[in-house]
């Protein structure tokens, strides 16, 4: 087997240890806070730790001195809608797995028609939604319509990057997919 799949391997192994391990530093609420409304700062405390840490890890990955203001609160809120859903590490493992080796089967488990909303697929579910209702809440909390777009469309698969937005999409995607 070639080193490309060990390699992810490895590195699913590390993200779920540190899922399991997440904390964040008690410093780390005055960097939220110089970024964030009030409201989305209430938004960012309701996430579970493990999503916290994340989100503070692609925080670091984008911070420079003229990174775009709304690119970092895309960063600490773009996981957001999955702090309702019930997404446990094996449920995040799960859809990890599924996602690689049968991404159908992911998107049959993951449809909200009749009793999928709720239920034992309701992880999954909240898993498929999470950036639509993410930017939905982040909209709510005072986000700029910018750090809105770049949430909703975390998941999408840029093919052309044909504006500022989808540049500073592919920034957020790349930074989420390495931390």
């Amino acid at each position: 087997m070639s080193a490309g799949p060990w390699a992810s391997v490895r590195y699913r192994v590390g993200q779920f240890w540190r899922a399991l391990t997440a904390w964040v530093a008690p410093d780390e609420p005055v960097t939220v806070d110089a970024l964030l409304p009030a409201a989305a700062r209430r938004l960012f405390a309701c996430q579970p730790a493990a999503d916290r840490a994340h989100a503070l890890a692609v925080l670091r990955a984008l911070w420079t001195e003229e990174a775009h203001r709304d690119l970092l609160a895309a960063a600490l809120l773009h996981d957001v809608g999955k702090a309702d859903a019930g997404l446990s590490a094996l449920h995040r493992a799960a859809i990890v797995l599924l996602d690689r080796w049968s991404p159908r089967l992911l998107a049959r488990l993951s449809r909200e028609e009749g009793w999928g909303a709720s239920g034992w697929r309701r992880p999954f579910v909240g898993h498929a939604g999470h950036a639509a209702l993410g930017a939905e809440r982040a909209r709510a909390a005072g986000c700029s319509p910018l750090t809105v777009a770049l949430i909703a469309r975390h998941h999408e698969r840029l093919t052309a990057v044909c504006s500022e937005e989808d540049r500073l999409l592919a920034v957020l995607q790349q930074a989420d997919r390495t931390c």
